[in-house]
């Protein structure tokens, strides 16, 4: 009986292997994530253990500050807000290039929605890295071609949710301090908790604990200054966010009375993005957090743009209102944001709003 089993645990380990082996060949999503493991798998053979690398005389000062900042805000990530650090940002690879990967997203020129692709564990998602940038600017002009608004820009970091030892990568490392602890919150967050399907929610609640986490962060080591920083950047990201925020709506209602005329939803685009970009130079700039004054933004409008853009600032106030009503604790804010996503995982911005809301209400009915 044992032996009979056992062939049979053999086989189905053998069929597993030949069914994912199929997948990697014969499906687009399979060959994706094989090219991405490859060089995934490349980047975690050269990992060196930051501990070995701070305590080598060899390491030239300011690496080794960068390392020793990495180490730091990780422990303050785990220990003051119960983020599941695991393993990660224990180790260093230093890349040969300057950018890690290109992220490619795509939106559909006359409505509102993300050409999305599929993909195991984490469902669909609105976005494709690409460490072959020729890959990713191939992506982005077929899409271009068939229709889309694509949109290609470069990311320093990224993370496999935990289920690889994610390194800290010399283009990380490049950044400046404040953006630095930034980004190793925001990935330990995604480790933390990651909701399949729900991009838009991921990344704007992961920017959300990665900004108020790196303020707290320095604060917590006395540096006023770079408290400063992370405080002023992340109004910037509030501040823009409800920008984004009024050109999506603006244009959302713009395509929802043409609902079938394709031409003239165009049309209707075309208009709102000359309103909102005289009032971007007019209002809006000027005012932009830590800007300095004089210096000039480029804005860039299509909806691969604003979709985009929104992918990380969508609910921001909705999270800081969570973190006043939890007494300005970041841990317990991010907790309560979790349970509220769980509880609601078809749409857990709005279960953080309708319980924001509940408390609000509450709190009329008891004002005399």
């Amino acid at each position: 009986m044992r032996s009979r089993a056992a062939r049979w645990a053999v086989r189905g380990a053998l069929a597993l292997v030949a069914l994912l082996l199929l997948f990697a060949i014969a499906t687009p999503a399979g060959r994706y994530l094989a090219r991405a493991g490859w060089a995934e798998a490349g980047i975690l053979r050269r990992r060196r253990p930051i501990a070995a690398l701070v305590a080598d005389p060899a390491t030239d000062p300011l690496t080794r500050g960068k390392l020793e900042l990495v180490l730091a805000a990780r422990a303050y990530a785990q220990d003051s807000l119960g983020l599941a650090a695991r393993e990660s940002f224990t180790s260093y690879t230093r890349l040969d290039r300057d950018t890690l990967v290109l992220v490619v997203s795509a939106a559909f020129r006359d409505t509102l929605a993300f050409r999305t692709w599929w993909f195991p564990i984490v469902g669909r998602v609105p976005y494709k890295g690409y460490f072959d940038f020729a890959q990713a600017e191939a992506l982005g002009r077929d899409l271009d071609r068939k229709g889309f608004d694509s949109y290609v820009r470069p990311a320093s970091a990224f993370s496999t949710l935990g289920f690889f030892n994610d390194p800290v990568l010399s283009t990380t490392l490049a950044e400046d301090s404040t953006t630095l602890a930034n980004t190793v919150i925001h990935e330990l967050t995604h480790n933390t908790f990651y909701a399949p399907g729900q991009a838009v929610f991921n990344e704007s609640f992961a920017n959300f604990v990665g900004s108020r986490g790196a303020e707290r962060f320095f604060a917590a080591r006395g540096d006023s200054a770079h408290a400063a920083r992370a405080r002023t950047d992340w109004e910037r990201e509030k501040y823009l966010g409800r920008y984004w925020t009024a050109v999506y709506e603006s244009l959302d209602s713009a395509f929802r009375a043409h609902p079938g005329d394709r031409a003239a939803r165009l049309a209707a685009r075309d208009s709102v993005f000359v309103h909102m970009r005289f009032w971007f130079a007019k209002d809006i700039m000027p005012k932009i957090p830590g800007l300095p004054p004089g210096q000039v933004v480029q804005l860039r409008l299509d909806n691969g743009t604003i979709l985009a853009r929104r992918l990380y600032r969508t609910g921001l106030d909705a999270f800081d209102s969570v973190y006043a009503r939890e007494g300005n604790d970041l841990r317990r804010a991010a907790a309560r944001v979790i349970a509220l996503a769980r509880a609601r995982p078809d749409d857990p911005l709005a279960a953080v709003r309708d319980w924001l809301a509940s408390g609000a209400e509450a709190a009329a009915q008891q004002r005399p």
